[in-house]
């Protein structure tokens, strides 16, 4: 038995009439009285009794014509969601996320992705670089986003935005009240650095830009993300640089604070990453998403 036998059964019974059968679905009478003839000696069972006005269902013709439409529906759904997964319309993204971009860019890019492919489910892993790019290569995840990456042969690397350094300072501050904040004014203040972990990392750069501007960070605390260091900011451990991201990240009696003599690379990456070997759809749909966002500029 296949597809067409049924859809030739059904076609029949709705209209109890071989000669109307035929010419509905584009054939003529004797194939299709055969096809009919074949499904019944298949089944081992009368469907149709031959009436002078046409065909009528048999009990056992009304049970099949309902276990049929439930086929014929079954395998149309079947057949659109499939079509819908290699569009990358549905199934489910995995997605490795860490730092202070989850505060901005991340749920914007995560929202926008939703509401054009709502049969997606997305799933969030927080993961460090390194953990990131281990998943990827086990393909436990199909993107993740982080900074400061290196290039790496397996791995594809996309900018998603460039975001300015600013500083975060308690309210009462000394530097809080400059009018003019340099970046060479953080000489003698203790800092807070993040993340901890794998190098290279934001902690590099915080500490390239030191020894460019001629001193090296009195660094204060370690610690594991910005909303730790924000956080410590606000209870009198030291200052910290941050994303432009991060200044949602609202603490009581914390400023953010802008430099007046900010050089060019005062600024920082996000870029999210990938297999380069990855041929899903839904990867595809989402980098989609990814290019329509646009590569921000400082």
């Amino acid at each position: 038995m296949d597809l067409r036998h049924l859809r030739y059964f059904v076609t029949v019974a709705e209209e109890e009439n071989i000669g109307r059968a035929a010419a509905r679905l584009h054939i003529s009478q004797p194939p299709l009285t055969r096809q009919i003839q074949q499904l019944e000696e298949e089944l081992g069972v009368t469907l149709f009794i031959r009436t002078p006005r046409g065909m009528e269902l048999t009990q056992a013709g009304e049970l099949f014509l309902a276990e049929a439409r439930n086929i014929r529906a079954l395998v149309e759904q079947a057949t659109e969601r499939t079509q819908r997964a290699g569009q990358g319309k549905l199934g489910r993204l995995d997605v490795a996320i860490f730092g202070s971009a989850i505060l901005d860019v991340i749920p914007k890019l995560l929202l926008n992705f939703r509401n054009a492919h709502p049969d997606v489910k997305v799933v969030l892993h927080t993961m460090t670089k390194a953990e990131q790019i281990e998943a990827l290569r086990q393909k436990r995840i199909s993107v993740g986003f982080n900074r400061m990456l290196v290039p790496l042969d397996d791995i594809e690397i996309k900018p998603v935005a460039t975001e300015e350094l600013l500083l975060a300072l308690p309210k009462e501050h000394v530097l809080t009240h400059k009018a003019h904040l340099r970046f060479a004014d953080l000489r003698t203040h203790p800092m807070i650095l993040f993340p901890t972990g794998a190098r290279p990392s934001f902690i590099d750069k915080v500490i390239g830009l030191c020894t460019e501007s001629g001193f090296q960070p009195v660094i204060s605390q370690e610690v594991g993300d910005a909303v730790t260091g924000v956080a410590l900011v606000a209870s009198g451990f030291g200052v910290c640089l941050v994303p432009e991201s991060a200044t949602t990240l609202q603490f009581p009696g914390v400023v953010y604070r802008r430099f007046t003599d900010a050089p060019p690379n005062m600024n920082v990456d996000l870029s999210c990453i990938y297999r380069k070997e990855d041929q899903s759809p839904i990867l595809a749909a989402f980098l989609l998403t990814v290019d329509a966002h646009g590569h921000r500029p400082p």
